[in-house]
Order: structure tokens, then sequence, then C-alpha cells
């Protein structure tokens, strides 16, 4: 199927010259000359990429733009042409989150590139395909990715719980190894014991502790030739900070109880949640290693933030989903629509799987409703009877009602509980002790019943 295109140019040489070149490229292109016009056309039609001049006889290229975005709609990349004279504009443009300007006279060569450019980004994608997300923030990461992979060997991505940073590393590895052939190992150093951290991070020799019956390589080098995605970093112990930084630097490992230095050929990807500044000045985590991983940075931001990412990614698991666990195909009504866009997901993308999961198992019929997606969770501040409140307060008590609920799902086991949700033990504890989170009528229990 051909892209689509939306031009908004009022000159009629300029628009009737680039809509057949546009034809001749194999793209669709809808014409318009005025920005009313093209107001409307945004809002009714899906297009892969916009090019609209800055000057329009209605109103400048720039109030459509803000206009649109003020309405909260899903836009397409938009490319601005604009006069010698309008580059401030232009300029004030890309800050709102345009993607690119050209000046006049128009280099069409280049501008075609640029079309093309954007509509890769954009292509729709099946649900197998590594696609981030529809929104500027996820398809910027997303564009990202093919340099990273080619040059860099250590990468940072931070984001709230649940925003996907994983999902981001393991695209970053499909770039890096297109085949996909060569390892991607992922450890969350939260989730690992201080006594073990070392042995699991670097391996050790057989007879090297009380239980080490055979020689085990670590993580390092299982990913060797590949990608190692080491989870909750902010979470990694001083003692052993400063023995990943040698391993990171060297690119060697010297297993636990072994003498011989081992190369690894890896490239690192870390990621956190934490705020690694700010421990930094606190003596938490150790400023060298800090700016060893932190040359390469992406920021995922949280899912309110990226609302045209839901519908996007609640089809995409709704699909997963019922093929995974042969369930008969299942599409949600426009009232769940309208609440998933409108939740602020404390949980991000994990809550949301999680929610459509519970959906799709326990809904009688094809149509998703509300109830179905939100049992038990307050209703949002936009709806017309709420009692206003902060923002703050309306997350904290999403969150204690999601974190409740996984709780309850595992027993109240906290590492069972901290895994699912992709935290560590202390960070669930934090979460319980700020939200004042107890299990009804008795102590919270770890592993093994542990206090």
């Amino acid at each position: 199927m051909k892209q689509r295109i939306c031009l908004i140019e009022d000159d009629a040489i300029m628009g009737e010259a680039l809509v057949e070149r546009l034809d001749l490229e194999g793209y669709d292109c809808d014409w318009l000359q005025r920005g009313e016009d093209a107001h409307a056309a945004l809002r009714e039609r899906r297009y892969a990429v916009a090019v609209s001049d800055i000057r329009l006889p209605d109103m400048s290229g720039e109030a459509l733009f803000e206009q649109l975005l003020g309405e909260g709609l899903e836009l397409p990349p938009f490319l601005f042409i604009t006069a010698h004279g309008a580059i401030d504009q232009a300029v004030r443009l890309l800050k709102l989150g345009a993607e690119d300007y050209l000046t006049k006279p128009l280099d069409i060569p280049l501008l075609l590139a640029k079309v093309r450019e954007l509509t890769e980004r954009t292509r729709p994608r099946g649900t197998g395909d590594d696609g981030l997300g529809i929104s500027a923030a996820m398809r910027r990461i997303e564009a990202t990715l093919p340099r990273l992979a080619q040059h860099a060997d250590t990468v940072l991505i931070t984001g709230e719980s649940g925003v996907g940073k994983e999902w981001v590393a393991r695209a970053l590895h499909r770039h890096f190894d297109p085949a996909g052939k060569k390892p991607f190992i992922a450890v969350n150093c939260g989730a690992i014991p201080e006594t073990l951290l070392e042995s699991e991070l670097f391996g050790h020799e057989k007879g090297a502790f009380t239980g080490a019956t055979r020689t085990r390589p670590g993580v390092f080098e299982q990913a060797d030739g590949g990608t190692l995605f080491l989870d909750e970093i902010g979470d990694m112990p001083l003692a052993m900070q400063i023995k990943l930084l040698r391993a990171i630097q060297e690119r060697q490992v010297v297993r636990v109880g072994g003498e011989k230095r081992l190369p690894v050929a890896i490239k690192l990807v870390c990621a956190t949640h934490r705020d690694l500044k700010d421990m930094v000045q606190k003596g938490e985590f150790r400023e060298d290693l800090y700016y060893r991983i932190h040359m390469m940075h992406l920021h995922v931001p949280p899912l309110r933030e990226r609302k045209e990412d839901i519908l996007w990614l609640a089809a995409r698991f709704i699909a997963e989903l019922c093929n995974s666990k042969a369930l008969p195909p299942r599409v949600l009504d426009p009232p769940a629509e309208r609440a998933l866009t409108t939740y602020p997901w404390p949980g991000n993308i994990r809550e949301l799987r999680h929610s459509l999961e519970r959906a799709c198992i326990l809904g009688p019929q094809a149509l998703l409703t509300p109830e179905l997606l939100f049992d038990g969770l307050p209703a949002s501040p936009d709806s017309a009877d709420a009692t206003p409140e902060r923002l703050t307060d309306y997350l904290a008590k999403c969150e204690r009602i999601y974190l409740t609920q996984m709780l309850e799902q595992n027993a109240w086991r906290i590492t069972e509980t901290a895994g699912h949700l992709g935290i560590s033990r202390k960070a669930l504890w934090d979460k319980m002790r700020r939200l004042e989170i107890a299990r009804p009528g008795g102590e919270d229990k770890g592993e093994g019943g542990e206090a």
C-alpha cells in the first residue's frame, strides 16, 4: 500500500510540481492550499508525513501546528518549508516538535530524501517488528538506534519502571545483530543478592567458594560477541561498582577464584529508573562509573507523556495475547479506548499489558470494556464528576492500587512481585513504605517467608 503525504502549499505552481514528483516517487498525496482544510484533513486521515509551507493564506503553518498539538491529535512528522527570512520561526517549530525545515528556493532532491527518511520511520509495522511506538519521542529514539548500534559500545537507558527500557535495549541489539545470531543477555542487578553478584557478572572457578562444584561463566562471558543488558544498575552496591568499571574499561573479566583475564567483546547497555547524577552527589554511585556509562544516553518518557502510543501498544498487545493464549480476537470498545488514553499509567507499559491480559482472559465477549480493564481503579480525574486533586496524589493512589493488586496476585511474596514488576526488592519495599501498603491481617512476606 502506498504511503500518503499531506502537502500544505498555497502556491499553485509549486504545489502541482510537488504532487507530480511525489506521485512519481510512489506516494499518494493530498494537496491542500489552506490551513483550515489541512486541519480538517489531519483530523480525519492518517498520513505518513506532512509537508507544510509556513506562509498560508488563512493562517501560518506555525499556528496550524500549534493548534493541532493543542488538540492532542496523533500527528505525522512535520516538515516545514520556509523563506530565509522566517528561519527563526522554523526553529521555534523544531522546539515544538517539528522534524525539520527546508528553505526556499527548494532543493527537491533534499526534500524527497527527507520524506523517504520520515516515511521509513512511520511505515506500519507488524506485531513481530521492532517498532517502539508512534509518538515523536519514541520515533526519535528509534531513529538514533542504527547509529548507536554502529558506533557506541556502551549505552545508558533511563526512565521510570515499566516504560520499556529492555524493549529499547532489544531493539538496539537487533540493529547491532540483524541476522539474530549473537547473544542478548539480560540481568537485573537489583534482583541478585550482593554476595552472589560478582559470581553472576564475572563467573567463578570450580571450588572458588562453598557450592561452586563446577566452573561457571558469568553474564559478561555469556554475552561475548553480542549485547549485555544490565538493568537497574543504580541498585548495584558500591563495592561492585569499581569492579564493574574495570570490566567496562578493559573489556576483560576475571572469574571469582581465578587469575586469568578473559577478554569479552560486548555491547553494554545499562538501564535504571533512578537519578544517577543525584546518587553521585549523595555518594551512592561512583562518579567515574557514571561518566563511563553516561556517554550515550537514551531517556524513555513515561507512557502518560506519550499518549499517542497507548492505543498503538494496546492493539499490539491484544493481538499478541490472543495469539499466545489461543483466545478469540478481542477489540476495545470506544469507551475503553477513551479510558486507556485518559488513565495516567503509573506502572507504564507493564501495567498496560497486565490490564489488557486480564481483560482478554476474563472478557466473555470480543468487545473489551473499561470495567474489564480497570477493575477497582479510581476514575480518571478528567471525568466530569471527579473531585479535583493534585496530579501527584492521583498518581500515588493509582500506584498504590496497582502494587496492591500485583502483591495479591503473587500471594504477597516480595521477591516474586518485584521480579514481575521489573524492580528490585528494595525498590518495592521503599514503594510499599511510601504508599503505606501492608498485607491485610498479617506481615508482608518475602521469598521463603522472610519478613
